[in-house]
């Protein structure tokens, strides 16, 4: 192999689809009524904007197995993270909080990726400025390691492993039009948003 060929981003690899975020999230959510005793005083937070899909599915499952609707509301971080003066400037999202409050109620943050644990220590931050939970749990469809704060999550849909040269893309068809989880080199995924970026004009073919 030559140094050319070791030095070729990696295209990424499809390693869920949309039969298996489907099981995950079935599986997720029977663990959250077993672990919370039927999810009596459960509140769902779905951190934008993926988490928030990814909530809003999960309520649906948990209306099923229940019989009846767990709160749900989103959760906008941006003005707590800690990267606000290294990237440029965000859109803020909105922060939806269900008329009951999360006050001594036990909050399941939703996630799609659990990655170095800044995006969830932002999350705690912006709850402990809109209330205090009994508790705080989180559920994300993948964990993929490289932690750099103390911060686990409570359900997994799947733990990945990854080097940090390689990106996770979460897509869902909420957003995305196809529900997939993908893994590749990080310099490809750049390559090919500089690609697209610079044929704005060009139409977005299938994949």
């Amino acid at each position: 192999m030559t140094a050319h060929q070791e030095q070729t981003p990696r295209p990424p690899h499809q390693v869920l689809d949309g039969t298996d975020i489907a099981r995950v999230i079935t599986r997720i959510a029977h663990e959250i009524v077993e672990r919370a005793k039927g999810a009596e005083d459960v509140v769902l937070l779905g951190i934008h904007t993926r988490g928030v899909h990814l909530a809003r599915r999960l309520h649906g499952r948990l209306a099923q197995i229940t019989g009846r609707e767990i709160p749900l509301g989103t959760l906008d971080i941006t003005m707590y993270r800690d990267d606000l003066r290294l990237k440029p400037a965000r859109a803020l999202e909105h922060t939806e909080i269900p008329p009951g409050g999360i006050d001594g109620k036990l909050v399941v943050l939703v996630d799609d990726v659990l990655f170095s644990g800044r995006t969830i220590r932002a999350a705690l931050d912006a709850l402990n400025d809109i209330g205090r939970p009994r508790a705080v749990q989180l559920a994300v469809l993948v964990d993929r390691g490289h932690r750099e704060l103390p911060i686990r999550a409570d359900y997994v849909g799947k733990n990945l492993p990854t080097s940090l040269r390689e990106a996770v893309q979460v897509r869902l068809s909420d957003a995305d039009g196809v529900d997939a989880v993908l893994v590749g080199d990080r310099d490809f995924t750049v390559r090919s948003s500089q690609a697209m970026a610079a044929k704005p004009t060009e139409p977005h073919l299938p994949e």
